[in-house]
């Protein structure tokens, strides 16, 4: 193992005794108690979040130095996020500080990084991302919103959906074609949008937990600024893969699985069921199974350090981790009886206790209703087992 390497480990291994700290001692307890019930956090929860995550030096920690991050390797890039999951923390909301931050201090011109960057660290400002389109989800090459070029501005007119948390935006960064007549990749270009500019419409889209989480975002002449596109025009194929990269080596999959089968094993022991050989077995299985997740996981991401990925490690830790999520959750239900019957999508939002013990159980219903749809965001598992076709077997 090289130096840099072991150094890497032991500065991972650190950030992860850091956030143990920061859990059992600094992080407000009503917002922990909150998100470890699977309650469902608003706005001004994820604000006060990610704040508190700046306060403590973490939020842009994986930005270069010059950008007042950190300079994190991947390696705690990864363990920061699985350790996080694993105490039952809210999630990282990735649209500023991991996605749109990262493209605009790669590819964005000195005034964007002035105007956009303190304001994604801080949190001051909201971002949604706005990629797929009804004919356009994992086959994202797919998209038809165009905009055409009107002196200083872009008019953009097109429809974006399963836009998460589009209703709290001020901003979106959005993939639009400003070619029809080039290829499809090299007709893309990458816009950020002002979300109060007259012509946006935002509709919400109803999911089976109750939550509003996802919307249709409609766009009818709206006018951006030529300032607004980052990079240059008919790059934004480019600049989406490396966003993409960056959207499926997400350390929290492994933790969301960490977290979720110590509960299930938890709730097996208080229910009583540890006798039933058939659960037994399950959890025996999804044990093996994150146990060869979390090894796989770290290789992949220290083969991502050393330059001897293949380029399939992604794509492998989405479909693993995604599956192996929703088969603990599924387990998890069976196992609250009628507990995980009873559904009570109020008390969620009230942020108060569902009629029935244990006192997460709504919350764990909910998480196994909205994950169903785990294994077609960020690109369907069927888009990921191609990609290791290609690039492992070279299919």
């Amino acid at each position: 193992m090289s130096e840099s390497m072991l150094q890497a480990r032991l500065r991972a291994a650190r950030l992860k005794e850091e956030i143990r700290h920061f859990c059992a001692h600094v992080m407000p307890a009503d917002l922990l108690a909150k998100s470890r019930r699977h309650q469902v956090l608003d706005k001004a929860d994820y604000l006060r979040w990610m704040r508190l995550l700046q306060t403590q030096g973490w939020a842009i920690a994986h930005w270069p130095r010059e950008h007042n991050g950190q300079d994190w390797s991947p390696l705690e890039r990864f363990a920061f996020e699985d350790e996080l999951a694993r105490q039952g923390c809210p999630w990282v909301i990735p649209f500023g500080v991991k996605y749109v931050g990262a493209v605009i201090y790669t590819y964005g011109s000195e005034a964007q990084k002035r105007r956009f960057l303190p304001k994604i660290a801080n949190t001051e400002e909201f971002w949604a991302q706005g990629y797929s389109e009804p004919e356009a989800g994992s086959d994202l090459v797919a998209l038809r919103t165009y905009a055409e070029r009107d002196g200083d501005h872009y008019v953009v007119n097109g429809q974006k959906v399963w836009t998460t948390y589009a209703q709290w935006a001020d901003w979106m960064f959005c993939l639009v074609r400003t070619d029809r007549e080039a290829r499809p990749q090299k007709g893309i270009s990458f816009l950020l949008i002002d979300m109060k500019s007259p012509g946006i419409k935002v509709r919400p889209i109803a999911t089976m937990d109750g939550y509003h989480h996802v919307n249709e975002v409609w766009l009818k002449d709206v006018r951006v600024p030529v300032g607004n596109l980052v990079g240059h025009e008919g790059e934004g194929w480019t600049y989406a893969k490396f966003l993409l990269k960056n959207e499926r080596t997400a350390g929290a999959l492994v933790g969301m699985a960490w977290h979720a089968l110590h509960r299930l094993q938890r709730l097996a022991k208080e229910q009583g069921l540890l006798d039933q050989s058939l659960l037994r077995c399950r959890i025996a299985e999804y044990e093996l199974r994150f146990l060869a997740l979390e090894e796989t996981a770290y290789q992949a991401v220290e083969a991502m350090m050393d330059g001897s990925e293949n380029g399939g490690e992604a794509s492998l830790i989405k479909i693993r981790g995604t599956e192996l999520y929703q088969d603990i959750a599924a387990a998890t239900v069976d196992a609250l009886g009628p507990a995980g019957v009873a559904w009570d999508a109020a008390a969620l939002h009230a942020g108060g206790l569902p009629p029935l013990r244990p006192d997460d159980a709504g919350g764990l219903l909910k998480d196994h209703l909205y994950n169903r749809a785990a294994t077609i965001f960020g690109g369907a598992s069927e888009i990921q087992r191609n990609i290791v076709a290609k690039v492992v077997l070279g299919l």
